[in-house]
C-alpha cells in the first residue's frame, strides 16, 4: 500500500478588496514544489466579503 505525506500552503491576496493573486509569485512556488516531488491535488480560496478571495490554499501530497 502507498503511503503519503501532504504540505499545505497559504497565499495571500492584494488589492483593496483583496482577489488579486500574484500569478507569477504563485507559479514559482508550485514549480518549487513540484521540482521536489510534489503534486498538486487540491486549490480553493477562502472568501472575506462579498465574494472576494482572502486566500488562496494549494494542498500538495507525495509518496514517502
Amino acid at each position: 500500500m502507498d503511503k503519503y505525506e501532504y504540505k499545505t500552503l497559504k497565499f495571500a491576496t492584494t488589492g483593496f478588496s483583496g482577489g488579486d493573486l500574484e500569478i507569477g509569485k504563485f507559479d514559482l512556488e508550485l514549480n518549487k514544489l513540484g521540482e521536489l516531488g510534489w503534486s498538486l491535488i487540491s486549490c480553493f480560496d477562502t472568501n472575506m466579503i462579498q465574494g472576494a478571495s482572502r486566500l488562496v490554499i494549494a494542498v500538495f501530497q507525495r509518496k514517502i
